[in-house]
């Protein structure tokens, strides 16, 4: 290192004459550089001295360029990822979480929906029984009978068609034996009170009595499903039984489906006529008789329209009166919603310690089991009782007027089950007291909920009063059940007998029958006949109109679920609506229409379905965010880095090219 110190003070002693301080200070400066020189690394000394950059450091030194097998693999590793999230990551995430959409009949479903498809017809058999006519008169009266029925009827719905029956010649005592025994071999009777008590209906219907010798088995002896209380296919709706009287007079049997009709012998027409007054007057009885099971079904189909506005559906049916449309409209409110099975509990409460047992059971196997089995084919019911002592009711006076009644049940305090096991419950209470109900003045109908209906004032007077100034033990609650004061007895006896549950019972039976929606006018089997065929309506109509709001649904919500099950359960639908549709008013009509119904009800409520509806796009996007930002950023930003390398290499080769060319 002394040789190059010495070359520097012989370079620096020229500059230096004269000036002993800058001398010094270069000599410093001097010093001080060979110092730091010092702790350099030593290298071989070449005999020149390598000046100082004037501008700063030296340049940064660049790195070695890459090669052509880096390159290559650097671009195969980011196009394997690249391909895995595309060949494989993305069908696995489109393929789990894409919204299934099963396919439905969806012009099928709106034309069952918008009556379309089927409209119901319901024919009808009515059989002529005329022993004492000839054949050919017999047959010409039919005839012009069915001309005039024709005529007479403004109801498409309803295919009245006349035959002679076969059995004709026989006795009257053999037609009352054929008609007894399709409803049990019983007689049952229907009348506007309830009895020797005194009780009226309150409900507007009448009473229904049955005899003890009809078995608590009676009403559906074959255990198919199919009882007598409904006719089969191909049975009789209605016989006529033509005698001769002195006039021309009409009137349906109490207890079977037959119209009694007789008539002057004059009045039979000839057989080259081409009118009678017989045949215009037993038309007319026909449809007087059919009036209202026609007003029921034409409100129904008027009221269950899809495609209707709510305007539309407040509106009376233009084939109704509005004062008929408005009664039918006040029992379907009245009515229960149809339910395949219906839960009885039967309620005694009694203020004190007495009475504390009741033959309920025996009650109700004879006086109201044979309607329960008749009908069997339409609904199902499973019956408890219970006992509730001291238990006080809501009003205490002992003359109830018609404001206490709403008031009266302590729902509080009473323990009324909710319904069991899924199907509605039907209360049926009878309170042990001294109590009774006012019916001296006309008041408003009350609900259960307290509420009164001042349009059914007039009616509720007339159906439930018998006598102004009399008292009345009962009451129906509507789309509830039914409640009966039963007098204590004077003796302060701890049991109810059978007997005294005898007019509870009946009444009951009653109020269970208009609970049911079951018309009011006719005998009991024909009522019931009649119940089916509009239950059987009631039911296509209810799954029509549930699949019309299916399809509207799938419509609307393009990103709702459809499970194949809905889809099974909608083919399922409409293969039972269309069984039933071709056999309406017979048993098998009214099966197929209940498993359309609750079908249709299943594939509707799929709690499957509502799945996806809680979770929206911004939901979607709050959820993918987190998950694809740390793994997506690298893979873009990889991708974006290697396209511009490769767009630079492009670029240098094409300069390459191109000073070659111009070399050459």
């Amino acid at each position: 290192m002394a040789p190059r110190k010495s070359a520097v003070a012989r370079e620096a002693a020229p500059e230096s004459d004269g000036l002993t301080t800058a001398t010094s200070t270069s000599t410093t400066t001097t010093t001080t550089t060979s110092t730091s020189a010092s702790t350099l690394p030593s290298a071989p000394f070449d005999g020149t001295a390598t000046p100082l950059s004037p501008t700063g450091p030296a340049e940064k030194k660049q790195p070695p360029p890459e090669k052509p097998s880096d390159i290559r693999r650097r671009g195969a590793v980011i196009l394997s990822f690249w391909l895995i999230v595309a060949l494989l990551g993305l069908p696995i995430w489109w393929y789990t979480t894409t919204i299934y959409r099963a396919n439905l009949p969806l012009d099928d479903m709106m034309e069952w929906a918008d009556g379309k498809a089927c409209r119901p017809v319901f024919p009808l058999r009515i059989s002529i029984q005329a022993s004492s006519l000839q054949e050919a008169e017999a047959n010409h009266l039919l005839r012009l009978t069915q001309h005039a029925l024709d005529d007479l009827n403004d109801f498409s719905g309803h295919h009245l068609r006349l035959e002679l029956s076969p059995n004709s010649q026989t006795s009257e005592g053999d037609a009352d034996s054929s008609s007894l025994s399709s409803i049990g071999s019983s007689t049952v009777s229907a009348s506007s009170s309830a009895g020797s008590a005194g009780s009226s209906n309150g409900n507007g219907g009448s009473a229904v009595t049955v005899s003890s010798s009809w078995s608590a088995s009676g009403g559906n002896s074959n255990g198919s499903g199919s009882g007598s209380g409904t006719p089969h296919e191909g049975d009789v709706a209605l016989t006529i039984r033509l005698t001769p009287g002195d006039a021309s007079t009409a009137s349906l049997h109490p207890s079977q489906a037959i119209l009694d009709v007789t008539y002057p012998p004059n009045s039979i027409p000839s057989l080259s006529s081409s009118t009678s007054a017989l045949a215009t007057f037993v038309a007319t009885q026909l449809r007087s008789t059919f009036a209202e099971e026609q007003a029921v079904i034409s409100y129904l189909l008027s009221t269950s329209s899809s495609s209707a506005s709510p305007a539309e559906l407040q509106r009376p049916p233009r084939s109704l009166a509005p004062e008929v449309a408005e009664a039918l409209s006040r029992r379907t409110m009245r009515s229960l919603k149809y339910a395949p099975t219906y839960h009885l509990t039967f309620s005694l409460f009694a203020g004190g310690a007495a009475p504390s047992s009741w033959d309920i059971e025996a009650a109700i196997r004879e006086y109201m089991q044979p309607i329960l089995d008749v009908l069997r084919p339409i609904h199902n019911f499973t019956i408890d009782t219970q006992v509730q002592l001291y238990a006080a009711p809501g009003v205490q006076s002992p003359v109830l007027s018609k404001q206490d009644l709403s008031s009266f049940i302590n729902a509080a305090e009473w323990p009324l089950s909710p319904s069991i096991g899924g199907a509605p419950t039907i209360n049926f209470i009878v309170f042990a007291g001294n109590q009774t109900i006012n019916t001296a003045a006309p008041a408003e109908t009350h609900h259960q909920d307290g509420e009164t209906d001042d349009s059914e004032a007039a009616a509720a007077a007339a159906d439930s009063v018998a006598t102004a100034g009399t008292t009345s033990q009962s009451w129906l609650i509507p789309q509830w059940g039914a409640v009966y004061l039963l007098p204590a007895g004077q003796d302060g006896s701890a049991h109810v007998s059978r007997d005294d549950l005898r007019e509870p019972t009946l009444m009951f039976t009653s109020h269970l029958l208009s609970l049911l929606g079951t018309p009011q006018s006719g005998s009991l089997p024909l009522r019931l006949s009649t119940l089916s065929r509009i239950r059987s309506a009631d039911l296509l109509l209810r799954a029509s109109s549930t699949l019309g709001s299916l399809a509207r649904l799938s419509l609307a919500l393009r990103n709702i679920a459809i499970p194949s099950s809905v889809a099974e359960g909608v083919e399922s639908t409409m293969w039972h609506l269309q069984q039933a549709c071709n056999a309406l008013g017979g048993p098998e009509g009214l099966a197929h229409a209940r498993i359309a119904e609750a079908e249709a009800e299943k594939a509707f409520f799929e709690k499957s379905m509502v799945g996806q509806l809680y979770f929206p796009d911004e939901h979607k996007v709050a959820v993918y965010l987190p998950l694809l930002g740390p793994v997506g950023v690298p893979l873009v930003m990889g991708l974006l880095n290697e396209l511009r390398a490769w767009l630079r290499r492009r670029k240098e080769r094409a300069a390459a090219a191109e000073s070659e060319k111009k070399k050459q």
